[in-house]
């Protein structure tokens, strides 16, 4: 059975900066990240695989995690939403972060990104193999970065 997708996430503004992720990745790796049908934001909600998307803040915030995310960092989304992104690593492993971030910038998007991870109650996970992306409007205006990566 579908859940619907959460109140935070059906308001039009929200809607339009969360279809971005999958127009962005559509358009910067040239095949669709969900089949969208008529609703894209719904199809990254019930995604099976995690996608996760921060804005351009100066220490960015996450503005979407999907059901599949909120599973792998153990939290919910209003704890999700509105967290600084760089939470998401280890103190340790934050440098590490910021120079993936900084090589997304650069090229548009990797495809071979493998790290550890922390949830909200402390517990490790390694992802791999995660395609990370800018997301980048039809005019070219930089919005944020996303991610996604397979969490069992």
């Amino acid at each position: 059975m579908a859940s619907p997708l959460p109140p935070a996430y059906a308001a039009p503004a929200a809607r339009a900066r969360i279809a971005l992720v999958a127009e962005s990745f559509a358009r910067l790796l040239g095949r669709p990240l969900v089949v969208a049908g008529d609703d894209a934001v719904a199809a990254l909600w019930q995604a099976p695989f995690a996608v996760v998307a921060h804005g351009v803040e100066a220490d960015p915030l996450f503005f979407f995690g999907n059901r599949a995310a909120l599973v792998a960092f153990d939290t919910d989304v209003a704890g999700f939403t509105g967290m600084p992104s760089r939470l998401s690593a280890e103190p340790l492993a934050r440098a590490e972060r910021q120079a993936l971030l900084d090589r997304v910038t650069r090229d548009g998007f990797i495809d071979d990104y493998a790290g550890m991870r922390i949830s909200a109650r402390g517990r490790r996970f390694r992802i791999a193999g995660a395609v990370v992306w800018n997301l980048i409007d039809a005019a070219g205006q930089r919005h944020g970065q996303a991610a996604t990566f397979a969490h069992p």
